[in-house]
């Protein structure tokens, strides 16, 4: 064991260890300052507040008005907005048109499919009518050095459909082109990890995923499949065999639209491992795509999936004039929720508020956060003590205080559709990102239901990495069953070369395990704040 590991291995020893009755309300104040003093955040602030929801007080704060980088805990407020802007059961429906005359089958036109920002459109439904999740999801397979694992369902589910209800119209030949219509909104970028551009068509997340397969002999060269599987979109797979137990090291490289190279190698005898390749251009990857399932269902397409289309999309109002050939309707809303909050989905958070300022009448990512801030000052969230121009987290002024993210989540419990808003979160040491912070034994697995957040640079001058932020906020059961609402964050930790941000989940999931302990006691609260003697350790 290498001495960082020894260090961390330790260090989570001494974070572990519990008492074995409950806290009261001042033991726990000097446990949880204990940790928030430990050498290794000297120069990290810190920022906590736990409130009993019995009461409504305070059972613990620190720093809990100062503004934090959420990171993906900023997806609370921008789930909690598409909820009540849509509401729970709202379904996205995906029409295609047909324009031009039919004779004997053949379309003497184009077929035009209307992108209406479904952020799946299929690619996860199971055949329960469900949205499909893996706890590590796909779109961080390049990002992590955690394997992802891809979900057993068909990325182009939603475009076979609709090719089916072509070929059912009696539509067996298409002369003209193929069209996409995605002008639904302003195209705008991602923040976080994964695909960077968000518009109203989405496939598979709008990236193509390369399962990549050791060889039977070390040297070999690897087997890869793409998926979803088409005939325009290259990749160049080089990769070989390493020898086993080796660490996999497979790299993406962008080499021009439409065309990568994977390089590196892969262990002999691990398990297939994925990485995916972004779309720079998600309208022409949705068309090319539909064009090939219409083949596949029969459907003849004169138009090339190699090249831009030749016709002209029509104006939108005359939509109304043409003849609708099929619709494709998305699961609820709900699902979307679950799968955003519970793999911290990037590109799905970062697509709600322009999917609000759609509904609108507006286009622009500026239009869509500024009804955001409004339809959560209709929640009663007090938008002035917080600062957010993503939908994801890690925008560049990004910034919240524990106080106004326990008040989100206190008022999302008060609604009529708050099991949808809780049921989607994360589940400690179950399920999300929240699945391997605690062992299968911890006192607390299942007993919190809570947003993660992550977010980190590269400290080039010291070679070596930087939290920026780890994040957890949400809703906890004590052990006497007492119901408690929490925000903790952590800003600007430096940490050592070869550590992860992994010591830090685990030393929030203690403060969960301590917070857990808790039991009430009639003397009230007690807090730590600026006022209160500080250890020099601690940076105001």
């Amino acid at each position: 064991m290498s001495m960082p590991s020894r260090i961390f291995a330790v260090s989570l020893l001494v974070l572990l260890t519990l008492p074995s009755s409950f806290l009261r309300a001042g033991d726990l104040d000097e446990r949880i300052k204990q940790v928030l003093v430990r050498p290794e955040y000297k120069r990290a602030r810190w920022g906590l507040l736990v409130v009993d929801d019995e009461s409504g007080k305070p059972i613990f704060e620190h720093h809990a008005d100062d503004l934090f980088a959420p990171a993906s805990v900023t997806k609370l407020f921008t789930c909690a907005a598409a909820l009540a802007e849509f509401g729970a059961d709202y379904r996205f429906h995906t029409p295609v048109y047909r324009r031009g005359q039919m004779l004997d089958g053949t379309l003497k036109g184009d077929l035009i499919l209307v992108a209406k920002g479904d952020p799946t459109l299929g690619g996860r439904t199971d055949d329960r009518g469900r949205l499909v999740f893996r706890n590590l999801d796909h779109t961080y397979a390049d990002f992590t050095s955690t394997e992802p694992d891809l979900t057993d369902t068909d990325p182009l589910a939603g475009l076979r459909a609709l090719a089916r209800q072509v070929r059912d119209r009696g539509i067996r030949e298409i002369e003209g082109e193929v069209l996409i219509d995605s002008r639904l909104f302003a195209p705008a970028f991602a923040t976080g990890s994964g695909p960077k551009i968000v518009t109203p068509i989405i496939v598979n997340d709008n990236v193509l995923d390369v399962v990549v397969s050791p060889g039977k002999a070390a040297g070999e060269r690897a087997t890869a499949r793409v998926r979803p599987e088409n005939g325009f979109v290259h990749v160049d797979v080089q990769v070989r065999t390493g020898d086993k137990g080796d660490e996999p090291n497979v790299i993406v490289e962008f080499a021009g639209p439409d065309r990568y190279s994977l390089r590196g190698t892969i262990p002999l005898g691990s398990k297939p491992l994925v990485r995916i390749c972004p779309i720079t251009n998600p309208e022409l990857f949705a068309r090319g795509l539909f064009i090939e399932a219409l083949r596949r269902e029969g459907v003849s397409v004169q138009a090339s999936a190699l090249r831009q289309p030749a016709a002209f999309l029509p104006n939108a109002d005359t939509y109304a004039g043409l003849t609708r050939v099929a619709s494709y309707q998305s699961p609820p809303l709900s699902e979307l929720l679950k799968v955003t909050l519970k793999v911290s989905h990037n590109l799905y958070a970062s697509s709600l508020p322009l999917l609000i300022a759609a509904k609108r009448g507006k286009r622009t990512l500026a239009d869509g956060m500024q009804l955001e801030g409004k339809i959560l000052s209709d929640l009663g969230v007090k938008i002035e003590e917080l600062t957010l121009e993503s939908g994801a987290g890690g925008g560049s002024c990004d910034r919240v205080a524990p106080r106004a993210v326990v008040q989100l989540l206190r008022l999302m419990a008060r609604r009529s559709d708050c099991e949808v808003f809780r049921s989607a979160l994360p589940i400690l040491g179950v399920d999300g990102t929240l699945a391997e912070v605690v062992p299968k034994d911890s006192p607390i697995r299942g007993k919190v239901r809570a947003k993660t957040g992550t977010y980190g640079d590269r400290d080039l001058l010291n070679e070596r990495p930087f939290l920026r932020s780890k994040a957890l906020a949400g809703y906890l059961t004590t052990k006497t069953g007492r119901r408690l609402t929490f925000a903790i964050f952590v800003n600007d930790v430096q940490l050592a070369p070869g550590f992860s941000s992994v010591r830090e989940a685990k030393t929030i999931a203690h403060l969960c395990e301590l917070i857990y302990l808790y039991t009430p006691e009639k003397t009230g609260a007690r807090r730590s704040d600026r006022s209160s003697p500080r250890t020099a350790d601690v940076r105001e």
